[in-house]
């Protein structure tokens, strides 16, 4: 068009679009299923059996770690494999109902093998000869040790005291948190893999191909644990009946063998874990302080496993007294582990959280069905067994993908063109990993580098120098609470609405608990 003085307007050159950074996300996007959000029926079904798929191999390769070393016989260890499973099914239960209310598997820690192997090692227990004895003996001390560290657990959560500790996190602390939450356990990835080459990078290669497989529907970027798995197992038969490992090494056979580990054969038709099942639990001083730092240690990676879990469904950051509340019943959890007679305590599972971002489906209820999948084959033994008898190999294939977090995308909140926070990340990141690599070590040869007359001060100081979140979070939590701070340099300024529970509406959404329970519990 002309202007009214006939001539026509000028035209100015656009002005050059500047290039933006990406936008902060407080919730990240491309969740297809958030936590409020259930996919369809038959989807959530499929979906809460491939959680408890996954959940089966820590369950079965914490129980192999130990039993066998405690005396007990595949029947026993069929019996300790079928307890953590129920357990783990009845605390995700509660978890995602009473707890945090995020999409989180609860399975058993690591953090409490330390102490565990040293009960199992302890010069009292080996003056039994006979080997039933013995493991009777030494699960009866593991018991009378989580009991004690259930309780002082249970205080550290309702009490709020957790709350008081965790409300100090900054997103520039939590970076380390969560991702050595994951990588810490880099030890079960490829090292466990590579006992049986073969059928590991198998699977390894399987659960790279869904993205080349097109499709309508999202099928086999969903279910692609489970189609992998299956296809891996079932050539991890074809290889065990063909005699393909007839004239393999014994360690080769324990792994890649899908018929030698003894759990059908050990499992009972029908078997429901009772209190007391191995005996009145017993006491001793030195494994109960060890066994309540194990409980510390668990619940600074359950924290990091929750803050990963919120992010993966969607949710806002966790508020400190749901975190508390959480770690309150994972107490409550291991307590009930320790009266049943359970092998270690509880934390929550961060492969699974792992699984939440491969199938971008962080529901609430798939999680909840997964539950009841673990509670369903604990009871039949006879059926899970046949579960159980899938190769540690695939899983630790699994562990090498799903172990990687989400710990990085909180660095979005952070300036990282500030020194201070380079030099946080940077010592916390390097310390983090080379401490508890140092200690791992000597444990495995000598029990640990410490050289005390006080055996249990020893396993105290390993159990929290060999846990990787554990030695990262503190050193960055105590040098961003030290360093001078300039202007929402660590990000915090971002999370302030997030620090009281009512105080962004977002958070009853996600973390409301039902019935009348939320008026008892958001004052944490």
């Amino acid at each position: 068009m002309s202007n009214p003085g006939g001539q026509g307007e000028s035209k100015q050159p656009a002005p050059k679009q500047e290039l933006q950074p990406h936008p902060v996300m407080e919730q990240l996007g491309g969740v297809q299923y958030c936590v409020n959000s259930p996919p369809p029926w038959k989807e959530a079904v499929l979906l809460g059996f491939q959680h408890y798929v996954l959940s089966l191999g820590n369950t079965v390769l914490i129980s192999t770690m130990t039993v066998s070393q405690m005396g007990g016989d595949n029947g026993e260890k069929a019996r300790v494999i079928q307890t953590l499973l129920f357990l783990s099914g009845i605390n995700t239960l509660t978890q995602t109902m009473f707890g945090t209310r995020l999409p989180s598997v609860v399975g058993g820690s690591h953090a409490f093998l330390v102490p565990v192997i040293s009960i199992v090692h302890a010069k009292r227990y080996h003056m039994y000869q006979e080997p039933h004895q013995r493991f009777a003996q030494t699960m009866r001390g593991i018991q009378g040790a989580l009991v004690v560290a259930s309780a002082f657990q249970m205080l550290l959560g309702f009490l709020g005291l957790w709350r008081n500790i965790v409300k100090y996190l900054s997103p520039l602390s939590v970076v380390p948190l969560v991702t050595f939450t994951g990588l810490g356990l880099y030890h079960l990835a490829f090292p466990m893999l590579e006992k049986c080459v073969a059928i590991g990078l198998a699977e390894l290669a399987l659960i790279y191909l869904p993205p080349y497989i097109t499709s309508k529907r999202p099928i086999c970027d969903r279910f692609v644990i489970l189609f992998s798995v299956s296809i891996a197992w079932t050539c991890a038969v074809i290889l065990t009946w063909s005699g393909a490992y007839t004239k393999s090494t014994t360690n080769t056979l324990n792994t890649c063998r899908t018929n030698h580990s003894g759990l059908i054969n050990g499992s009972p038709w029908i078997y429901v874990p009772y209190p007391f099942q191995w005996g009145t639990p017993t006491f001793d001083i030195g494994e109960v302080i060890t066994m309540i730092v194990a409980s510390f240690i668990s619940s600074i990676e359950s924290t990091g496993s929750f803050i990963a879990t919120a992010r993966y469904g969607s949710a806002t950051p966790v508020p400190p007294s749901v975190l508390s509340r959480g770690i309150g019943w994972l107490g409550v959890g291991s307590f009930i582990g320790g009266m049943c007679g359970n092998i270690t305590g509880f934390a929550a599972s961060i492969e699974n959280c792992g699984a939440l971002a491969f199938t971008r489906v962080g529901s609430r209820r798939v999680i909840q069905i997964s539950a009841a999948f673990m509670i369903f084959f604990s009871v039949f033994g006879k059926f899970g067994a046949i579960l159980a008898s899938i190769p540690l190999p695939i899983f630790a294939a699994l562990y090498c993908i799903l172990f990687a977090s989400v710990g990085l995308g909180h660095l979005q909140f952070c300036n990282l063109n500030s020194f201070r926070t380079k030099f946080i990340l940077g010592l916390s990141f390097s310390l983090g990993l080379s401490l508890p690599q140092f200690f791992r070590e000597h444990w495995v040869s000598n029990h640990g580098p410490m050289r005390t007359h006080a055996r249990w001060f020893d396993n105290t100081v390993s159990v929290v120098m060999m846990s990787h979140a554990s030695v990262a979070v503190m050193i960055a939590m105590i040098f961003d609470c030290t360093l001078t701070l300039g202007k929402n340099e660590n990000g915090k300024d971002w999370w302030e609405k997030f620090a009281v529970y009512g105080k962004d509406v977002r958070s009853d959404e996600f973390y409301r608990l039902p019935w009348k329970l939320n008026k008892l519990f958001p004052a944490l």
